[in-house]
């Protein structure tokens, strides 16, 4: 009976005999028996110790500053009467010199703090259109006399309607109907009078 040689050099393949360990189980791996997860809290003071987690106050968020115009608020305005008043005496002026062409219902309206071109209107009425351009005209020599110039004048053709400007004073030569019409002194309702004595 023939024999099977050994292959030179070749070691015969050896059996597999079965592993002795146990089938591996499906499912999360089992703990060990009396340990808890993460284990014992470790003394303080100790490397290693837990953290305390200390809860600070949330601090209110700083107000900003208030802007330079509104912490320095302008003061009010002080009363017309406290005020500095250099034009009345060109107002008291001018109604005295339409008086001397017997202009009617003169009346000076203190327009300080209610209008910004003038501190005075002076209101006056003519009977006539003739009459109108003689009290402007009156007005004008008046006043010049006394070094004040006009800035302008409109209306003198028309003569309903004369408005003579003299910077911080308006005055006004209207005819009868125009002054009612216009109503001035209803516009400017919240303006004080100041008397004028004819």
């Amino acid at each position: 009976m023939a024999t099977k040689k050994k292959a030179a050099g070749k070691k015969p393949f050896a059996k597999k005999t079965p592993s002795k360990r146990a089938p591996a189980r499906r499912g999360p791996p089992m703990k060990a028996p009396g340990k808890k997860k993460g284990g014992p809290a470790k003394a303080p003071g100790k490397k290693g110790a837990p953290k305390e987690r200390v809860l600070r106050a949330r601090r209110p968020p700083r107000a900003a500053a208030p802007p330079a115009a509104i912490e320095a608020a302008p003061a009010p305005a002080r009363p017309a009467a406290d005020r500095p008043d250099p034009a009345r005496p060109t107002a008291m002026a001018i109604a005295a010199a339409a008086l001397d062409k017997k202009a009617e219902d003169v009346t000076v309206l203190d327009v300080r703090g209610l209008t910004s071109y003038a501190d005075y209107f002076v209101l006056m009425t003519a009977d006539s259109d003739r009459q109108a351009s003689a009290i402007a005209d009156h007005v004008e020599q008046t006043m010049k006399a006394q070094g004040v110039t006009k800035v302008g004048v409109e209306g003198y053709q028309g003569g309903r309607w004369i408005l003579v400007d003299y910077g911080d004073v308006v005055a006004h030569v209207m005819g009868r109907e125009a002054r009612g019409f216009y109503d001035l002194e209803g516009l400017w309702a919240d303006a004080p009078r100041v008397a004028v004595e004819a």
